[in-house]
């Protein structure tokens, strides 16, 4: 008897991402009330678990920076309301740190299996520590996914949210570990005629296939 072995369904990259109502520390969110602005929907384990504590209180730390560049933050778990009021209540009163944003509860794992969050071989039970970076017309832009052991970098989500909207505005791309200010890559050009000319038009050239311009 062949075995089936079950896969997460995984949402794809500039699609639309996976519709979702759930209920939340802050009343019922769906994914259209996030319409006109970025989103970062990120899940954790579990509640009063270390890491994602730390997690927690940093995304809480950068959160007007967030909002600051029209994104807002939305974490998930598959535990209760209670438990997550709980968890915030103690981040608070232990560390000095006001959670601010929602926590969808998802006893069901309706949202987690609709965005791939259940990984077979981590963990039966709890959603990984995925991120999702949706555009303000509800398409999912990025998704990074980190193991159970390890907590993510709140300061790269940032930079990554910063980096889209950089290349959305100005219809460029970005080099390794860009930050705001410095120079971004120009588009290569298309055809043989372009590249001729791609040294004389002001660029910072180095071939034809790589310039650099400041914004």
């Amino acid at each position: 008897m062949d075995i089936q072995i079950s896969q997460p369904v995984m949402p794809q990259l500039n699609r639309p991402a996976p519709d979702f109502t759930a209920k939340t520390t802050h009343g019922m969110k769906s994914l259209s009330d996030y319409k006109g602005k970025w989103l970062v929907l990120f899940a954790h384990p579990a509640d009063f678990t270390p890491v994602c504590t730390t997690e927690f209180m940093a995304f809480a730390q950068r959160a007007e920076e967030f909002k600051a560049v029209n994104t807002e933050l939305l974490g998930l778990s598959i535990d209760g309301i209670h438990a997550h009021i709980a968890w915030t209540r103690s981040i608070k009163e232990n560390f000095g740190v006001e959670i601010t944003f929602p926590i969808i509860e998802d006893l069901q794992m309706k949202v987690a299996n609709a965005y791939g969050m259940v990984q077979p071989g981590a963990s039966d039970t709890s959603a990984v520590r995925a991120t999702f970076i949706i555009d303000p017309e509800g398409l999912l832009r990025a998704m990074i996914y980190y193991p159970m052991s390890n907590g993510r970098s709140i300061d790269e989500v940032l930079r990554l949210v910063k980096a889209m909207q950089t290349s959305d505005e100005h219809g460029v791309a970005t080099p390794e570990a860009w930050q705001p200010g410095e120079p971004v890559i120009v588009p290569p050009p298309h055809t043989v005629a372009d590249a001729e000319a791609r040294k004389e038009q002001g660029y910072e050239y180095t071939d034809w296939y790589f310039c650099k311009k400041s914004l």
